[in-house]
């Protein structure tokens, strides 16, 4: 069975709850806060690679290949991940994608609750 996109934002949207609740408990200059929210960050990296490109050209202010290539360094070149980097993504830029992944959800879960289906890409069709 193949996740569906709706499962992989709300894959975003749990990430970045964890990453302010791991925040909560301390900073990153604590080894294991840092590595909890780099290992959120490589999941947001992860789903995002899954989304449609239609989907995300809906959102253009999103740095979403960013995002998807800060996986690839988490994962790939993690013995060069600057800490400065990853501070300055969980401080300013994390919840960019946060509001445009709920509203994503908020429509497909919408379309779930009808007859007719609506695609996260904004059209619509008769369910059959």
């Amino acid at each position: 069975m193949t996740r569906h996109e709706e499962e992989w934002l709300n894959d975003i949207l749990v990430a970045i709850d964890a990453i302010d609740e791991y925040l909560g408990i301390g900073g990153l200059q604590q080894g294991l806060i840092y590595d909890a929210c780099r290992v959120r960050l490589m999941e947001i990296g992860e789903a995002v690679k899954h989304l449609e490109p239609a989907l995300l050209e809906r959102e253009p202010t999103v740095a979403w290949n960013q995002i998807a290539r800060m996986r690839d360094v988490l994962v790939h070149h993690y013995h060069d991940t600057d800490f400065a980097v990853v501070e300055a993504v969980v401080n300013e830029s994390l919840h960019h994608c946060e509001r445009p992944s709920s509203v994503f959800v908020d429509s497909a879960r919408a379309a779930n609750q009808t007859d007719a289906r609506v695609d996260l890409y904004g059209a619509t069709s008769i369910a059959t």
